[in-house]
């Protein structure tokens, strides 16, 4: 397939497809290149033939895992394409796309409508101040609620949302409604539709309003000015209704990309800063090839035989295959070996990117998401608004089934983090486990099939402990004299403390108020190294102990016999007995939990939320029938929450959580914890 260079950043079009899964943003996708004339004939998702769902998990799956970019022309303008997954757990993949582009197209369906997802997507793309266009996808299927729909969307949207097109037959075609005024449609008419878009573009110009009220009536192809601004303000949010299956309104649509959206120095440029913290300063770059570069990387891949590749945006000057570029405020550049064109799976070798242009560098280490790319020193501090994303909460603990494979383990699983800002690994010290966090269940279980069909590692995965603590209730003595001869020099150390409880969260103090040189000073970092491993193994339940001071007052030594192992020794066996004799008591953790759910389902929320120890401290309605409740719940009650959720709301919660704190456990968690630990022995 050809893929031609750009010879001018007017005659570029950057368009994200996002919404929910199964709205057609795929099929939509391979409709868009057919009628352009990339493909002889369209692929199916339900075949694998796709060009957006290259990737080998996409094609058994049968939907997007990754955001995609693709290329076509229409009347001699390039168009780029961002086709994002829908699922919720992939919005890691999908919010990116939005940087790289200047309108955000978010796909619904005719049949269901306005979902969560495009909710979410409207209100990304609203704070990014992107040009917004919604598309009516599946006007022809049976159930159909075209006219229902767009009613609806104007109802959550806004009475700025105003049809550029109308379904026509049931959905057979559609008949334009800005340049032309005639003909018969399944609802309304175009001239209805026609005229409230012109009173809608003229309002942002004083000097339209007057020649509209005036002559009556002001001819479309003469607005592009002030239909620009409309778009860039928000003023004006066109819809427009297609059947990707089909393809009627594709024509019509690729007209609209090419003729009505905006090109790169049309749109809102995306904010910059310059700096960090309050210090940090506004800007913008300037769609100018002949300026300093800068670029921004909105996606990183790494591929086994391409290595490490960044996805990236040029918003400002030139990058040719010989540019040495700086990665942030590093301060050693990397030529440009190769730079390429997206087309899927498919990388098109080109000689140079301008400002607008969507292209991808490999083969460089240093290179990561949200980095910015540039070729002068004084922008070393320039990087984009960070994007918020939701915090990955669905975690599974991970360990590979053949013991040895635990650096590899971690080298692919980072490898993923890499790839996706909503997928985070970490070792929990207080568990000893390696823990995966990801958005849901379906996000962890891609990359566990990533693992096993790309990489061919196995693993094994169990839910992840709670990292329960351990505490005391009152004080108590411990002494224990560590005595051992072996024919040579023995071992002799003996230690006398005390251990008293200090308040929530005050950790751990030690203290020495040995007096007379009972203990010498030599040795008193081995009594505390003794205090403290006795404190992270845990005493009833095999958890670390904390909110303990453990004071030192008297013991023994040998002029002969002490050592350090000795004293370490004695003071562990010692701090043991002192927490047994101190009502030791398990405390486990208390999250911080919001739930940002539709409205319908707070009942079942609230309730099920009590029914797992929890509280309810406050709810806020949101926009599109949506509420937050925020609470507090036990840390143990809450692993697996995001099924227990998705049940709960057809799919359409999510939430976060927070530490918050530790407090007691309930007397049968205390039990069964002490059941299934076998304590120390002391000798």
């Amino acid at each position: 397939m050809t893929i031609l260079e750009s010879s001018d950043t007017a005659a570029i079009r950057n368009v994200a497809l996002v919404g929910a899964s199964a709205t057609g943003k795929t099929t939509l996708t391979e409709a868009l290149l057919l009628r352009a004339g990339v493909l002889k004939q369209p692929g199916s998702v339900e075949r694998g033939s796709t060009v957006s769902d290259h990737d080998p998990l996409e094609k058994r799956v049968g939907h997007s895992l990754n955001t995609a970019v693709v290329n076509c022309e229409h009347d001699g303008i390039r168009i780029q394409l961002l086709d994002t997954p829908g699922a919720l757990e992939f919005v890691g993949q999908s919010l990116p796309a939005l940087e790289a582009v200047e309108t955000a197209a978010i796909v619904v369906s005719a049949t269901s409508g306005v979902d969560s997802t495009a909710l979410r997507m409207m209100a990304h793309a609203t704070e990014r101040k992107l040009d917004r266009l919604i598309i009516v996808n599946r006007i022809d299927v049976p159930g159909a609620r075209c006219e229902a729909v767009l009613t609806q969307i104007r109802e959550v949207f806004g009475r700025e949302c105003l049809p550029l097109n109308l379904p026509a037959d049931g959905g057979a075609r559609v008949v334009d409604c800005f340049f032309n005024r005639g003909g018969a449609t399944d609802f309304s008419s175009p001239e209805a539709a026609h005229q409230a878009l012109v009173e809608q573009v003229v309002e942002v110009d004083s000097d339209f309003v007057d020649r509209y009220l005036n002559q009556g009536d002001v001819e479309a192809t003469e607005l592009h000015a002030p239909l620009e601004q409309a778009l860039r303000d928000g003023h004006l949010i066109p819809v427009c209704f297609v059947s990707a299956r089909t393809g009627a309104g594709v024509d019509e649509l690729l007209d609209i990309i090419t003729k009505l959206l905006p090109n790169p120095t049309e749109g809102n440029p995306p904010d910059f800063l310059d700096g960090t913290g309050n210090d940090a300063k506004l800007m913008h770059a300037t769609p100018d090839p002949g300026k300093h570069v800068l670029a921004h990387v909105f996606k990183v891949t790494v591929d086994p035989y391409v290595g490490k590749m960044g996805v990236l945006r040029v918003h400002q000057g030139t990058i040719t295959r010989d540019s040495q570029l700086f990665v942030g405020d590093g301060r050693k550049p990397f030529k440009v070996g190769h730079l390429f064109r997206l087309q899927g799976g498919e990388h098109v070798e080109i000689a140079r990117a301008l400002p607008g242009d969507i292209c991808a560098i490999a083969k460089v280490d240093a290179l990561h998401f949200d980095a910015v790319l540039h070729d002068a020193a004084e922008d070393s501090h320039i990087h984009l608004k960070p994007l918020q994303f939701p915090v990955p909460v669905h975690g599974i603990a991970i360990e590979p089934k053949r013991h040895g494979d635990e650096q590899r383990l971690w080298e692919l699983v980072q490898r993923a983090v890499d790839e996706d800002p909503c997928l985070r690994i970490e070792q929990v010290a207080a568990t000893r486990e390696t823990v995966v966090y990801g958005l849901g269940e379906l996000h962890l279980r891609m990359l566990l099939d990533r693992l096993r069909e790309v990489h061919k590692f196995e693993v094994e995965t169990r839910p992840p402990r709670t990292a329960y603590r351990e505490t005391i209730t009152t004080q108590a003595e411990g002494h224990h004299r560590h005595k051992k001869q072996t024919g040579g020099a023995g071992q002799f150390g003996e230690v006398f403390l005390r251990v008293e409880p200090l308040p929530r969260g005050a950790g751990f103090e030690f203290v020495d108020v040995v007096k007379g040189g009972a203990i010498p000073s030599n040795f008193m970092p081995a009594v505390e190294k003794g205090v403290r491993e006795a404190l992270a193994a845990g005493v009833i339940a095999g958890y670390a102990v904390e909110d303990i001071r453990v004071t030192v007052h008297d013991g023994k030594s040998h002029s002969v016999d002490s050592k350090d192992i000795a004293f370490a020794t004695a003071a562990r066996k010692a701090t043991w007995v002192a927490i047994m004799e101190a009502r030791p008591i398990v405390l486990e953790p208390i999250v911080d939990v919001e739930i940002l759910a539709p409205a319908a389902a707070m009942g079942d929320i609230t309730g099920d939320l009590a029914s797992r120890r929890g509280q309810v401290n406050g709810t806020e309605a949101q926009l599109g029938g949506t509420m937050i409740v925020r609470g507090q719940a036990p840390a143990a009650e809450l692993i697996a929450y995001a099924t227990r959720l998705n049940a709960m709301t057809s799919g359409e919660g999510r939430y976060t959580i927070a530490f918050s704190h530790y407090e007691p456990a309930p007397a049968t968690v205390q039990n069964n914890l002490r059941k299934e630990h076998k304590p120390v022995e002391v000798e």
